[in-house]
Order: C-alpha cells, then sequence, then structure tokens
C-alpha cells in the first residue's frame, strides 16, 4: 500500500514539474516569439503581412508546430485544468499574499487556456493559416472580440509572470529568500512587459496607431 502511494507521489510529482517546465519552454517561448512578430503593426501593415507571410511560409511549419505548440498547450492547460479542479483556494479565510497569488494563478490560467484555444482556431484554422492585417483588424473591430483580446492578453501575461516565479521556484533555481524575492520581482517585470505590449498591439490595431511607423519613412 505505501509503495503504491510512494508511486502515485512520484508521477504525480513528476507531471507537475513538466507541467510548470512547459509553461516557461516552450510556451512562454512561443508567447515571446508571437508578441515580437505581432509588434510589427505598430509599424505598418505592409511590414506586419511581409513578417506573417515570412512565418506562414516556414518549411515543416505543421509538424514543428504540433510538436512545440499545439501539444505542449493542450499539456500545460489540460493539465492546469485538471489541477484547478483539484485545488481549493483559502483566500476567503486567509487573504495573504501567497494565497491571492496561488487563487490568480489558477484563474488566469483557466482564461488563458480557453483564450489561446480561441485565439489559435479564429486565427490559424479559420484563416486556413494565412491570417493577414485585415483579418486581425476586421476581428477587433467587433467589440465583444475586443475585449475578450483584453481580458486574454493580461490573463495571459500575469499567468506567465507569475508562472515564472513558480518555476524558478520548484526547479531549485532560486532557494533561498533572498533569490525568491528577485524571482518574484523578475516575474513581475515580466508579466508586465507583456501585459504593455500585448495591449499596445491591440490598441495599435483597434485603432490604426502606428507609433513605429517613421522607421519605413524615406531618409531625407
Amino acid at each position: 500500500m505505501a509503495a503504491s502511494g510512494a508511486s502515485t507521489n512520484h508521477r504525480e510529482y513528476f507531471w507537475r514539474k513538466l507541467h510548470s517546465f512547459t509553461g516557461i519552454f516552450p510556451i512562454g517561448a512561443f508567447l515571446a516569439e508571437h508578441f515580437w512578430s505581432n509588434s510589427y503593426v505598430l509599424v505598418s501593415v505592409e511590414k506586419y503581412n511581409e513578417v506573417s507571410r515570412g512565418l506562414q511560409t516556414i518549411p515543416w511549419r505543421v509538424p514543428l508546430e504540433a510538436l512545440l505548440i499545439w501539444l505542449p498547450i493542450l499539456f500545460h492547460g489540460g493539465y492546469g485544468v485538471y489541477l484547478w479542479w483539484k485545488g481549493k483556494s483559502n483566500v476567503l479565510d486567509y487573504p495573504w499574499m501567497a494565497n491571492w497569488m496561488y487563487t490568480l494563478q489558477r484563474w488566469t490560467g483557466l482564461v488563458a487556456f480557453v483564450f489561446i484555444g480561441w485565439h489559435v482556431y479564429t486565427e490559424r484554422f479559420l484563416t486556413q493559416g494565412r491570417s493577414t492585417y485585415a483579418d486581425v483588424e476586421r476581428a477587433l473591430s467587433d467589440p465583444l472580440y475586443f475585449w475578450l483580446y483584453i481580458v486574454g492578453v493580461v490573463a495571459t501575461s500575469f499567468h506567465l509572470g507569475n508562472g515564472i516565479w513558480n518555476f524558478l521556484c520548484k526547479w531549485g533555481i532560486a532557494t533561498s529568500a533572498r533569490a525568491q524575492r528577485g524571482a518574484a520581482w523578475f516575474g513581475a517585470l515580466v508579466g508586465a512587459t507583456f501585459t504593455m505590449v500585448g495591449l499596445a498591439i491591440v490598441l495599435g490595431v483597434r485603432f490604426d496607431w502606428k507609433p513605429f511607423e517613421f522607421y519605413t519613412l524615406p531618409r531625407q
């Protein structure tokens, strides 16, 4: 009986560690690349479409997406839902910062999973993998879609930032109290940066805002 319990705990430990790891690699790395490439909407329509076409014509695109994006997201999100369902929040009884962060991490993870799934479906599959600036602009002209993007970007950015702190602590990278405080500040910085960049992208498309358009102007 004891051996069976130890085996179960070992498996759960493994899956939790893998869940934490996939949230950073490759999902977090993909999110960084995704925000970077989408930031070209702040330069010009032509530049965004040029970058988009480049990504859409990567050799072996579909198997690479399946291996490095879809499967990790399905695992991380699916196992995250399992942990969300299994976990219990006591933030109302013990409203400490750690409990609030735990609760926010659970709920933003659920929102992020739904948002990313919906985003991939609308921008990847409905467009047959040929999304353009016009497709994104058309989607964000709908007030419902616009606010879904706002909520999704904020939830996903917070979840990644706090997830970085969890990863650094769980994987034994930040072990001392000082290192864990530093990890918390680093995670907060990442979350805030991703939030600002993500919102800038959404607002740039919605309101035709191109703050970096001067990059494309001819030299005098």
